[in-house]
């Protein structure tokens, strides 16, 4: 089996310089190899290409066969490392927490492991009969919540 150590330390030779980004690497049993990559603008089909010539070229197939695939995060798909939260800091999120409550708001801060979601609730306002829409923020550990993704707006 190829050693995901060997296909990191050749992604991680490519990226240096760019502004993209390493997601995920998974090697099946069956030697799939399968790189996710991000940027903060999106990802160029031809950097995918360059980036799978450029791990051809430096593992053996003569060595171990291999299927090789580079792509970028899915846009809809959770988060997977913390580049993920900074690049959508001011957009649309959903959140759901280790209880299993799902919240939708605007990722306004991300601090290590740390980020905050602002939601427009209706809160209880001492002194008044009905309650008020405010914003409230939600605060998380990226470690503690089963997932937090980009909503994709179509309007």
């Amino acid at each position: 089996m190829i050693d995901k150590k060997i296909v990191k330390t050749l992604v991680d030779e490519w990226l240096t310089g760019k502004d993209y980004f390493l997601v995920g690497i998974e090697i099946s049993q069956d030697d799939k190899i399968v790189v996710e990559i991000d940027h903060a603008e999106g990802v160029w089909i031809e950097d995918c290409v360059e980036l799978s010539r450029y791990i051809e070229d430096h593992l053996s197939r003569d060595e171990e066969d291999y299927e090789l695939e580079v792509g970028s995060a899915g846009l809809g798909q959770p988060f997977k490392v913390p580049q993920q939260y900074i690049n959508f800091i001011g957009k649309e999120v959903e959140v759901m927490d280790s209880e299993g409550k799902k919240i939708k708001g605007i990722l306004t801060n991300v601090d290590g492991n740390d980020f905050t979601v602002t939601v427009r609730e209706k809160v209880k306002v001492e002194g008044k009969k009905r309650p008020e829409l405010q914003d409230v923020v939600h605060e998380y550990q990226m470690d503690k919540v089963k997932y937090t993704k980009y909503i994709i707006d179509f309007k």
